[in-house]
C-alpha cells in the first residue's frame, strides 16, 4: 500500500506519535489529504487531526491555527497545478515547503507569535 495513504490514514485515525511526526510528515499528510478532498473538507480534517495529536501529546496549546491553515493553503495552491502525482516529486518541485520558515514571506514573527494567530486564522500582512 502507498506509504502516503498509510501515513494519512494513521494521522486521521489518531495513531501517530507526535515525537516521530516531523514537519515533512505534516506536509505529506496535507498533500495526501488534498489529493482526496476539497480544501474546506481537507482543512477541517487536518485541523481536527492536528489538534488531537497535540492533545494526545499533552500539549494542546502547541496547535497553531494560522500556521496550520497558511501551510495547508500553500500546499493546496501548489498541488493544484502539480501533475506528477506522488509526494516525492511534489517535494522535489517545492523544497521551500519543507522549510518551516517559509511563512516568514507573508507573516512577521510577531504576528505569528501572537495569541490571536494561535487560536484563529490571520490573513497575511498587507505589503508595506
Amino acid at each position: 500500500m502507498d506509504t502516503g495513504y498509510t501515513l494519512l490514514r494513521a494521522f486521521l485515525a489518531g495513531e501517530i506519535d507526535s515525537r516521530g511526526f516531523h514537519h515533512a510528515d505534516h506536509v505529506r499528510a496535507g498533500f495526501e489529504l488534498l489529493r482526496h478532498h476539497s480544501f474546506p473538507d481537507a482543512a477541517a480534517q487536518y485541523c481536527a487531526a492536528l489538534k488531537a495529536l497535540c492533545a494526545r501529546a499533552g500539549n494542546p496549546e502547541a496547535y497553531h491555527e494560522t500556521m496550520t491553515l497558511a501551510f495547508l493553503s500553500l500546499l493546496a495552491e501548489r498541488s493544484a497545478s502539480y501533475t506528477h502525482g506522488d509526494f516525492a516529486g511534489f517535494a522535489a518541485a517545492n523544497p521551500d515547503l519543507l522549510d518551516k520558515s517559509v511563512l516568514a514571506r507573508w507573516y512577521s514573527p510577531e504576528r505569528l507569535a501572537s495569541p490571536l494567530a494561535r487560536r484563529t486564522f490571520l490573513l497575511p500582512e498587507a505589503p508595506r
